[in-house]
């Protein structure tokens, strides 16, 4: 049985992708000492496939140092079961990011009583992806971020009519000048917010010349069913006209 000398050819590799041992531990969720080791002491035989496959290389090559070194593109699962792809670019070999996050979308809809009154709730039939690492940039928890859509010109030239909204529904407390959504009795708004003397409130839209600013009391929030969905962290504008090509 050939002699496991995989240590430095597993360091080199991290090397080569830009991993540091700091960041390649975390992903295994162990110490930055323990990966260290394995530069002397080779990569465990119980961890030599998993690493071999992360980083699209042949086990055996890994090993050995003998064979073929590269391996096709191959998938894997963490312990959490986020699927990364490992794959060679122009030579250089990186551990690419967790899949793309599945949100549900929100919606303002006429209630079912029969009535004017609308209320904002999940649509089952409609959900957005965004990359993961969007919202682990951001420390945002996939299971508080949901998706809506914009609806007029309020925040227009900043979030256009019919965009695609995100929203962090772990971040409710009031930042002055950041964006949130809002549900005020029924309707969905998305505003700037900022906090005013004696709890008060004031609503203020990108789109000033239209839309004025609103204030709004502390019994006036309660009395119109006022509350912070979240802050809105992403949205996707489309430009609404195609130029023209010249000289067709």
């Amino acid at each position: 049985m050939k002699k496991n000398t995989s240590g430095p050819r597993f360091k080199a590799l991290l090397e080569e992708a830009k991993i540091t041992t700091t960041g390649f531990a975390a992903f295994w969720d162990t110490g930055a000492q323990n990966i260290h080791n394995w530069y002397t002491r080779g990569v465990p035989a119980y961890r030599m496939e998993e690493v071999a496959r992360i980083l699209s290389v042949h086990s055996h090559w890994l090993i050995t140092g003998e064979g073929p070194r590269d391996a096709s593109i191959l998938r894997v699962l963490d312990e959490s079961g986020n699927t990364f792809d490992a794959q060679a670019i122009r030579g250089i070999y990186t551990v690419i990011e967790p899949v793309d996050v599945e949100l549900p979308f929100y919606k303002e809809t006429l209630k079912a009583n029969g009535s004017n009154k609308t209320h904002v709730i999940e649509d089952p039939e409609q959900s957005i992806r965004l990359p993961r690492s969007h919202l682990d940039t951001l420390e945002i928890n996939p299971s508080d971020a949901i998706c809506t859509r914009m609806i007029g010109n309020s925040m227009g030239e900043k979030i256009e009519d019919g965009s695609t909204l995100a929203i962090d529904r772990g971040l409710t407390q009031i930042i002055d000048g950041e964006i949130y959504a809002i549900e005020h009795d029924g309707m969905l708004r998305i505003k700037y917010l900022h906090r005013m003397p004696g709890n008060a409130l004031r609503l203020r839209s990108h789109n000033k010349a239209e839309y004025p600013d609103e204030i709004f009391r502390a019994e006036q929030i309660e009395e119109q069913n006022i509350r912070v969905i979240g802050w809105v962290f992403w949205w996707s504008t489309l430009n609404k006209r195609r130029p023209p090509v010249p000289f067709l």
